[in-house]
């Protein structure tokens, strides 16, 4: 919002990732070329975010391990500590809001620490969270 110049008349509020999680990937952007294209991939190097692209792996595969989508209510958060440490914060809600489940792991493999998570909540009942909301939405089609 501050690179778009939006003022405080605007933005009345931002809200922390502590506060409200956001959506796996929220507010990263991907640009997709051929593979077999050199130039324009040497060029899209100049606008690759090193940063971006690890923590953003982290939240995806805690989507993946929870076999997520748009319509399950999955939020994760990951951050890049000191060094290669990363912290994923990983929400898995029940729709009516009544079971919350959040954890957060810390570790340096990406793709391991979504995994990691993701079992975690699987372990404290996200499953039958998921479960549910599916055959909700299966039932709604």
């Amino acid at each position: 919002m501050k690179r778009m110049g939006w003022s405080s008349e605007v933005v009345t509020e931002y809200l922390p990732a502590d506060l409200s999680l956001p959506a796996v990937g929220q507010g990263a952007l991907a640009i997709e070329c051929r593979a077999d294209d050199e130039e324009l991939k040497e060029l899209l190097k100049k606008i690759h975010n090193e940063e971006t692209f690890i923590t953003v792996q982290a939240e995806r595969a805690f989507l993946k391990t929870l076999n997520g989508g748009c319509q399950v209510p999955i939020a994760a958060f990951c951050r890049q500590k000191e060094g290669a440490n990363l912290e994923l914060t990983g929400l898995v809600a029940a729709p009516d809001g009544k079971t919350v489940l959040k954890d957060r792991l810390s570790g340096s493999d990406p793709a391991a620490l979504g995994v990691q998570l993701a079992e975690r909540l699987l372990e404290q009942g996200a499953g039958e969270i998921l479960n549910a909301v599916n055959a909700e939405n299966e039932q709604r089609q």
